[in-house]
């Protein structure tokens, strides 16, 4: 591989990391064999959540979306990034080998959603009430399919049962103090002894605090240090999305990471403000009830909240030199 394929892999991997990822922590490493130009992608066991995320279901949905920004930029440039998922039992931790390549037909689907991989923000503020027409939902659940994955809207009645179950994983979280502990580890508000400002949830992006009942959109001012936030009404009836597998075994939450970055982006180019609504999954009691029991999908990997609303704000990234090695 030549000098300047190298930085052109470079800058693949600056896109890739663009992904959304539980609290923002970034859980990837890339390591580019320039003799055979394949990029393996690794998870991170230093970026790992003991308490929220004990099986790294998290932690391989961050990268599966990173890997689907990799693949969206590589098409932009004009090239392919052709992945084998999970290429070595013995290693967990090696979750991907890529294979770049200079394309003769660009893949221009991936290429078109290239625009929203710097675009697209977890926004925690209110939606307003407008109502997401059926086209623009049917073209995300589309979208999960091309990964291999379900995307469905519930009906109202099981939308509330998905939001009591959000509340009722609030209540677990301020119970645990454990859990309370390792937010609070990933959230930036200028204290002393917090971790580096290139990772996890600067306050600037926690939004507004709910007013009166629980919010739709996760607070990660679990020490409630952030006095001076503003207060806002959110929407009483979320517009939200089942993101879902047919398994439930690290190649399919691989598969989720990237369907749903593929519908983040959709979701992104059609004017939608979007956040992830992850707390019920991280409760092993709470996350069956998520499933409608109506609906084919088997295990609900992440659940969207989507709507009409301000975009969030940009939260930082590490720079590339500690995510990305060149060998």
């Amino acid at each position: 591989m030549a000098d300047d394929d190298a930085a052109v892999v470079t800058s693949l991997v600056e896109d890739a990391a663009m992904a959304p990822s539980m609290h923002n922590s970034q859980p990837w490493k890339f390591v580019l064999s320039t003799g055979t130009g394949v990029l393996a992608v690794y998870g991170d066991p230093v970026r790992t959540m003991p308490v929220g995320d004990p099986d790294n279901r998290g932690l391989h949905l961050g990268c599966g979306a990173a890997l689907f920004n990799l693949r969206v930029a590589a098409a932009h440039r004009g090239w392919t990034a052709l992945p084998g998922l999970l290429p070595h039992s013995s290693d967990s931790w090696h979750l991907a080998d890529v294979v770049l390549q200079e394309a003769e037909s660009p893949e221009r689907e991936l290429s078109a959603l290239y625009p929203a991989v710097r675009q697209r923000h977890t926004s925690r503020f209110p939606f307003s009430d407008e109502q997401i027409p059926t086209a623009i939902l049917d073209g995300l659940s589309a979208a999960a399919r091309l990964e291999s994955c379900t995307l469905a809207v519930p009906e109202a009645w099981h939308t509330e049962t998905v939001m009591e179950l959000v509340h009722d994983s609030e209540l677990f979280e301020s119970a645990s103090t454990s859990m309370r502990e390792e937010i609070a580890a990933w959230t930036r508000t200028g204290r002393a002894g917090e971790g580096p400002d290139t990772e996890g949830i600067p306050s600037d992006a926690f939004g507004p605090r709910q007013f009166g009942v629980s919010a739709p959109a996760r607070d990660f001012d679990t020490l409630h240090s952030e006095r001076d936030r503003a207060e806002a009404v959110f929407e009483k009836q979320p517009q939200i999305a089942l993101l879902g597998t047919a398994k439930d075994r690290p190649v399919d939450w691989l598969r989720a990471g990237q369907a749903l970055q593929r519908v983040l982006l959709q979701a992104t180019l059609d004017g939608l403000a979007t956040s992830l609504m992850s707390q019920p999954l991280e409760w092993p009691e709470l996350r069956s009830f998520a499933r409608d029991p109506s609906s084919a999908t088997g295990f609900v990997q992440m659940l969207l909240r989507l709507g009409y609303g301000p975009t969030g704000a940009a939260t930082p990234r590490r720079p590339v030199d500690q995510v990305l090695t060149i060998r």
